[in-house]
């Protein structure tokens, strides 16, 4: 292992620290606990937006509190949930007598961890808490009907973020931000590959092995298992694999428009990333489909994994007002056009 760190124990606190000393304005923490990330900034009668996850994974999640996104983050260690204590800090500091909508990845462990939070906002503080789980990665089997989403929730998170956050900013009331929200990510779908693996600090080897010469289709962000491991190929061919299983399962027709996220895990020149936008940009020309926006960069990462993924919205007159917006945090921002 060879990282920049002190100690691997200390990685996580010590990161919180450097966050919150290079943006004193814009963020601070509720109560003592650096994990419990807030916006510094209060807005009275706004619908409350939090997210949670483990950390190794910036600027997700807690790199979307500020202006127009969330309002605060619970923070766990890296690739594990925040306690429902955590989770209950920020709902409490949050809340400005609006409610609070959660949205977070779906993840077993989040999952439960939030539920038991959100029980806990209404039976010990009255605070009405509401949920929506994000979960658009295309390598994850579909819900089957009557069941509830198994696909798991990456970069594809940025765009229920962004949209919510704007309807929240806009002063809806907590059932119309959770609509939009929920409306956004059935309108994302997510794949992505990987080429390298990644270290957790505390473990001190790679997470998994994957040879020089293979990359691996459908990883998720935690190193779990993709849908097809080969040989390495070149840009234009690995863009042509993954776009199709994404746009099928979309239900797009030729005139609409879509947001494009093209995002970084970690460990991959933005160079290689606007190589693989190049080619995306002519599959979806090729499809009549219009790029709305579109976002290349690292938003959602996995610690140094080498690897990328591609996230589409198919977006409306709604969903792009709420792209629109204005947004203003300290790893994200956007001036309205």
């Amino acid at each position: 292992m060879k990282k920049i760190i002190n100690s691997p124990e200390r990685f996580i606190p010590e990161m919180l620290e450097g966050i919150y000393a290079a943006h004193p304005k814009e963020l601070t923490h509720a109560g003592d606990d650096l994990h419990c990330l807030i916006n510094a900034r209060k807005h009275p009668g706004k619908v409350g937006l939090a997210t949670g996850g483990g950390s190794g994974h910036l600027p997700l999640f807690l790199g979307y509190v500020g202006e127009g996104m969330l309002d605060g983050c619970a923070i766990g260690d890296v690739f594990q949930s925040p306690s429902p204590e955590q989770m209950l800090a920020v709902t409490r500091a949050i809340d400005q007598g609006a409610g609070v909508l959660y949205i977070y990845g779906n993840y077993n462990g989040d999952i439960f961890n939030f539920d038991m939070a959100a029980e806990m906002a209404d039976f010990e503080h009255g605070i009405r808490v509401q949920s929506v789980v994000a979960g658009e990665d295309v390598a994850s089997p579909a819900a089957l009907p009557g069941e509830p989403n198994r696909r798991r929730g990456v970069a594809g998170i940025f765009f229920v973020y962004k949209c919510a956050g704007a309807a929240a900013s806009a002063g809806l009331p907590l059932d119309e931000v959770k609509r939009v929200a929920e409306k956004a990510c059935a309108n994302v779908r997510t794949l992505g590959v990987a080429l390298s693996s990644c270290t957790v600090p505390k473990v001190g080897r790679p997470s998994f092995e994957i040879a020089d010469d293979e990359m691996e289709i459908g990883m998720g962000i935690h190193g779990e298992p993709g849908i097809r491991r080969g040989k390495l190929l070149s840009a234009d061919d690995i863009v042509d694999e993954m776009a199709p299983p994404i746009l099928n399962d979309l239900p797009l027709a030729r005139g609409d428009e879509v947001a494009v996220l093209v995002n970084g895990l970690g460990g991959t020149p933005l160079e290689e990333l606007y190589v693989m936008y190049r080619r995306l940009a002519q599959i979806l020309e090729q499809k009549g489909l219009r790029v709305y926006r579109s976002y290349v960069g690292e938003y959602a990462t996995s610690m140094e994994m080498a690897g990328a993924s591609i996230s589409l919205m198919k977006v409306d007159g709604e969903l792009k007002g709420y792209l629109d917006a204005q947004a203003d945090t300290p790893f994200f921002k956007q001036y309205q056009q």
